[in-house]
């Protein structure tokens, strides 16, 4: 047996179960990594399955029934061959600090004899986040042009008159007098004078409708000109805008 087998059977038992035991040294141990923020906020990690050591001597038959089943041999005769060298690889990891596993990466151990794992940047354990990419949220940088254009539009808006609401006037119907009944042409012009008034709407309440629609669209528009510059500050400063959107533990966090 030798570190290219260890390596590989290793690789191959740890795509299926959470940890493989190196007996009388420690074990391997995969976990998920939850999906996580970077570049102060503005990209998002997907998530990945993370293999590190733990020195504690844990038990485990994980590699000698592997073993057992590939070589065509007995279970105990497997798990003596794999603890006899797990036991020649200890003494060489304390003198000379590194053993590297081809296509895992480097069991590395301290000047206190503390021993942990450093993976490969190409390692991948993780089956189910295969085609998975980083997303960053800086999609699109506006250019001075549709900057202008936008600001143009505001322009506009702000300027146009506002327009005044529409009066529906009733027309006014007379009805017939009965033959019978001859009124005085007082009566008839005081009686048209009040259904004419009551038909019009009044000055006062077209001038107040008028002022409503104008100071309605005057909030409108600095409305959209506070979100503009919002945004705007939101791609040029956006440590600014983060000082108002998160907590300083938060910030730490984004900025870890």
């Amino acid at each position: 047996m030798d570190i290219d087998l260890l390596s590989k059977m290793v690789k191959e038992l740890i795509l299926d179960t959470d940890r493989v035991a190196l007996p009388g040294l420690g074990s391997f141990v995969a976990e998920i990594v939850p999906a996580s923020f970077s570049d102060k906020g503005y990209t998002i990690n997907p998530p990945y399955r993370r293999l590190y050591f733990r020195s504690k001597p844990d038990q485990g038959d994980e590699l000698s029934e592997f073993y057992a089943s590939s070589n065509n041999v007995s279970k105990d005769i497997a798990s003596r061959i794999i603890a006899d060298f797990v036991s020649e690889l200890k003494p060489v990891l304390f003198s000379k600090k590194t053993i590297v596993f081809p296509g895992l990466g480097r069991l590395r151990a301290t000047k206190e004899n503390n021993v942990f794992f450093v993976a490969d940047e190409t390692l991948d354990i993780y089956p189910a986040g295969i085609g998975l990419e980083p997303v960053s949220l800086k999609t699109h940088q506006e250019t001075k042009a549709e900057v202008d254009a936008a600001f143009d539009d505001l322009k506009q808006i702000l300027e146009s008159p506002s327009p005044e609401p529409e009066v529906c006037v009733e027309p006014v119907v007379q009805e017939e007098a009965e033959p019978s009944i001859v009124e005085s042409p007082v009566n008839v012009l005081q009686e048209i004078t009040v259904k004419e008034q009551e038909s019009v709407p009044a000055p006062v309440s077209r001038r107040f409708w008028k002022n409503f629609f104008k100071m309605f669209f005057i909030l409108l528009g600095l409305a959209v000109l506070i979100l503009f510059i919002i945004a705007v500050l939101g791609r040029v400063c956006p440590e600014f805008i983060d000082r108002f959107l998160f907590s300083e533990e938060e910030l730490r966090i984004l900025n870890y």
